[in-house]
């Protein structure tokens, strides 16, 4: 049976690269893209046997790491490979320690994923020569419980609230009403333990790629 390989990463031209990279290595595997972490929702809720994802770090509706920690909570047999621009060793460190089964830099040449991707598939972990997995903070790993409590209808509108998207362009882009998406943020607020959107997003915040520099532009609406 032909393998499912699912990619997600909102630059066209990288998107195209990545899956020639998994055909060249996969001749006969079906390869699905994604441009944002909503359609990448979509694809995991139509190809919940998928074999592998290869995902970004840096995409509409992320919070940094957010999506791993999403996609390792609700498919924990679905192997991730992240690939990224940043390859500094606390962005290594930090994607395998919530996950990640692979790290790939986005400079890497194809024959680099290739054999990154043989081996995730193989059962085996890899990351560049010289980066280890030592583990998360105790901060981020009890920030990650926080996120993987949500659902994924929790997730979808977290997401685009911490985007800045205000209720009705929420309903509007998910199609449900604004009653179900405040009911689904004062969910996610509960379980953050925060009163207010902007903490909220302040919270997850803290799972950015660069947790100093991160911003909130949240309206608190009711």
């Amino acid at each position: 049976m032909a393998q499912t390989v699912l990619i997600a990463d909102d630059h066209p031209l990288f998107r195209e690269a990545l899956k020639g990279a998994v055909q060249s290595v996969l001749p006969a595997a079906r390869v699905c893209l994604a441009d944002q972490v909503g359609s990448l929702l979509t694809l995991l809720e139509q190809e919940p046997d998928a074999d592998l994802l290869l995902l970004d770090l840096n995409m509409p509706g992320a919070q940094g790491f957010s999506a791993l920690v999403h996609v390792r909570t609700n498919l924990p047999t679905l192997p991730v490979i992240m690939v990224s621009a940043r390859d500094d060793a606390d962005t290594v460190r930090r994607a395998l320690g919530h996950g990640a089964a692979g790290f790939v830099p986005k400079s890497a040449d194809s024959g680099t994923l290739s054999t990154a991707i043989r081996a995730v598939l193989n059962g085996d972990r890899w990351a560049p020569p010289g980066h280890q997995d030592s583990g998360l903070s105790t901060k981020e790993s009890e920030l990650a419980a926080l996120l993987s409590s949500l659902t994924p209808a929790q997730f979808r509108v977290f997401g685009l609230v911490a985007a800045g998207r205000l209720n009705k362009q929420i309903a509007y882009e998910l199609d449900i009403s604004e009653a179900t998406v405040k009911a689904h943020m004062s969910a996610v607020l509960r379980k953050f333990g925060v009163n207010t959107r902007t903490q909220a997003v302040m919270l997850a915040g803290q799972l950015a790629l660069d947790p100093s520099a991160a911003t909130v532009a949240v309206v608190d609406e009711g």
